[in-house]
């Protein structure tokens, strides 16, 4: 018998004070069996950072780890196009070469303790690509996916590369760095 994925429930009050863009969502993740709440974080955190971007709010979490052939959040227009495809972790280059030929954006979001290796064997290839690749900090990841409930209502800010989520019980402060 195959394990089911578990329900989170997010009400997030959004200001994103570097594009001037407010909102307020009302998500629902679905945590694969073999995914970390670390993951599931960063999948949170990369959906806020491009909210801006989606006027027509299309922006969509995907089967993630379920299907291979999809990213983890994606942009499709009302025509089907693919504006942006948004990868977690330390995808291999031939999955973010064929993302670049597919979508018109393409971004990474790594997070593990092992990112600084990654991205060192990895920026020869990813140097041809027109992928925007970005990092977030494991320590502060972990901080933040501890603070995790089944429902979860956050306040998070954006201001320059910093991400500030408040909670009843914690405020965080989690940063990003530009690789590529």
């Amino acid at each position: 018998m195959a394990l089911k994925p578990t329900i989170y429930k997010f009400k997030i009050a959004l200001a994103d004070l570097n594009h001037d863009h407010f909102a307020n969502f009302n998500l629902t993740l679905a945590q694969h069996p073999s995914e970390t709440m670390e993951r599931m974080a960063v999948r949170l955190l990369a959906f806020c950072l491009h909210a801006h971007d989606d006027q027509e709010q299309l922006m969509a979490f995907t089967k993630g780890l379920s299907a291979i052939d999809e990213p983890d959040i994606w942009l499709k227009g009302l025509d089907d196009q693919l504006h942006c495809w948004i990868d977690v972790g330390e995808p291999a280059f031939d999955r973010i070469k064929k993302a670049c030929r597919l979508s018109k954006r393409t971004l990474i979001y790594s997070f593990n303790s092992k990112c600084d290796v990654w991205w060192k064997q990895s920026l020869p290839q990813f140097e041809s690509l027109s992928a925007e690749v970005r990092r977030f900090y494991w320590t502060e990841i972990q901080t933040l996916s501890a603070t995790i409930a089944r429902t979860s209502e956050w306040t998070i800010t954006l201001s320059g590369q910093s991400i500030y989520v408040a909670s009843n019980d914690e405020q965080l402060e989690i940063n990003w760095q530009i690789l590529q």
